[in-house]
């Protein structure tokens, strides 16, 4: 993958953080979305008949036939498979800026840790160059909640917090998750 690539000749040149230490947090990233998805899945994340996502609110909704699930949420960036590009939230003006704290947080960490390749506002990547960036930037972030919206031609990527939910009847439970 040519971030990586980039990563060894950063650290070839005396960069204190290399591709080791990348793909550690890589690894450790994968792994938080693999447990974030299993346990999110129990209150039926992935299942939703819509979701919604209202930027001035700052809150991600999932509608269910027999509730609803609501969460503050932050976009970390979108992947588009027709231009075969990444483009980090922060980066993107049709997203408010405080929508994009977390890509924030991930840009300033790469910057400060010898990665501004992985900074850059829009990076060319396959699906799999994203989800690396993807999972390495719920590492950083340490998200509680991570969703990709379906789509065939591009897809947003956002994280998200504790979740309310609301069923039909009017009951209201939480839930929330921490990784670490």
């Amino acid at each position: 993958m040519g971030m990586f690539k980039r990563a060894k000749e950063a650290e070839s040149a005396g960069q204190a953080e290399g591709p080791a230490d990348l793909t550690a947090l890589l690894l450790q990233g994968e792994e938080m979305i693999d447990q974030l998805a299993r346990a999110h899945m129990s209150w039926g994340l992935g299942s939703a008949d819509r979701w919604d996502l209202d930027q001035t609110t700052g809150i991600i909704t999932w509608t269910f036939p027999d509730k609803t699930a609501a969460a503050p949420a932050q976009i970390l960036g979108s992947f588009s498979r027709a231009s075969g590009s990444w483009l980090w939230a922060w980066a993107n003006t049709s997203i408010l800026p405080e929508m994009s704290r977390d890509a924030s947080i991930f840009r300033d960490w790469a910057e400060a840790h010898g990665h501004p390749h992985l900074a850059q506002p829009k990076i060319d990547a396959d699906e799999k160059a994203a989800s690396s960036l993807v999972a390495l930037a719920v590492r950083v972030t340490n998200a509680t909640g991570y969703y990709k919206s379906p789509g065939n031609n591009s897809s947003v990527v956002i994280t998200f917090g504790p979740v309310t939910l609301t069923a039909a009847d009017g009951t209201v439970s939480s839930f929330s998750i921490h990784i670490g």
